[in-house]
């Protein structure tokens, strides 16, 4: 594109965000600091993402751009453009076809393999910050391997409400060492997380950090022994596609009804051509655990009861 760098960014930023990025790969879920840059749009609608996605792609790649789980969001639309127009990449809406994803707040609901990259949109990178505004106290806690307080804050929880009631922004802990925000995917999506075929970028604009989950790392969400970690209930399956395997919100229609339906919009569409697709269609081995409840495979990171609620026990309290 005339007048523009290819994908945006000047040189010099592309390759401080690539160093970055090489670093929290090195350190898995560190937080490395980067100078942001100003984008083309409003810091907090996923300026990080754009900068991480800009300097990860290449003429031969293939880029798809998700909100909230859908490709065709007003977000997602522009920034998929962008793309397309100034680094004259490929856009898709297919997960399986893409070899870049950007993505804010949901993983999708087909296996990632080991030539993808998952960049996630991050607008609070620490975990911490839920129990201590104080991110230079909160830098020495990560130091010192210091995560009591954070347990306190789930037991308080439990005592509470009986079980862990945290939604979005499940605290995880990463290759044994750091504790990290996953942004706010559902828990759901945690468990993919885990032991993963692809690199997960995790990108903060506003907040300039980057951190990452490189391939095959342990990733455990924190829970008592004799409180574990569980995923959404449904209690409908989607109705569009019939899935009960996936993760499901309500929307309203035209008409006023409410309807449950599977949130990846993608792989719904694909399941509505064919009920019996399973997450794993486009790999050579079949079984793969991917989340909670993939066809009736263990989950990643635990067990899977009849009620489709996957389990960990992340540790005991400190």
């Amino acid at each position: 594109m005339t007048g523009y760098n290819y994908a945006y960014l000047d040189e010099h930023t592309k390759r401080e965000v690539r160093r970055a990025t090489l670093s929290a790969i090195a350190i898995p879920g560190h937080q490395v600091p980067y100078a942001s840059r100003a984008m083309p749009l409003a810091r907090g609608w996923g300026t990080g993402g754009i900068q991480a996605s800009m300097s990860l792609l290449g003429p031969e790649d293939t880029f798809k751009v998700i909100d909230q789980g859908s490709d065709e969001s007003v977000n997602a639309a522009n920034i998929r453009r962008l793309a397309k127009t100034t680094a004259d990449v490929d856009g898709t809406t297919d997960t399986t076809k893409a070899s870049i994803i950007q993505t804010r707040h949901r993983i999708p609901e087909e296996v990632l393999d080991d030539d993808q990259i998952l960049v996630l949109q991050v607008p609070i990178t620490d975990p911490l910050r839920r129990v201590d505004p104080s991110d230079d106290a909160n830098r020495r806690r990560h130091a010192h391997k210091d995560y009591a307080k954070m347990w306190v804050a789930l037991y308080e929880n439990v005592v509470e409400w009986g079980e862990i009631n945290v939604g979005s922004r499940y605290p995880v802990m990463v290759a044994g060492r750091y504790l990290m925000d996953p942004s706010p995917i559902p828990r759901w999506d945690v468990p993919k997380l885990h032991d993963a075929d692809n690199l997960y970028v995790f990108a903060a604009g506003r907040e300039a950090r980057i951190y990452a989950v490189p391939p095959h790392t342990d990733v455990e969400p924190l829970a008592f022994a004799d409180k574990s970690f569980q995923v959404e209930r449904f209690d409908e399956p989607c109705a569009h596609c019939g899935s009960e395997d996936t993760y499901r919100t309500e929307i309203e229609t035209d008409d006023g009804d409410r309807l449950v339906v599977c949130n990846d919009t993608s792989f719904c569409e694909k399941r509505e051509a064919d009920p019996d697709l399973a997450k794993d269609h486009h790999l050579d081995c079949e079984g793969v655990t991917w989340g909670p409840a993939t066809g009736g495979v263990e989950a990643a990171s635990g067990h899977v009861d009849a009620d489709g609620v996957a389990g960990v026990e992340g540790g005991d309290d400190q």
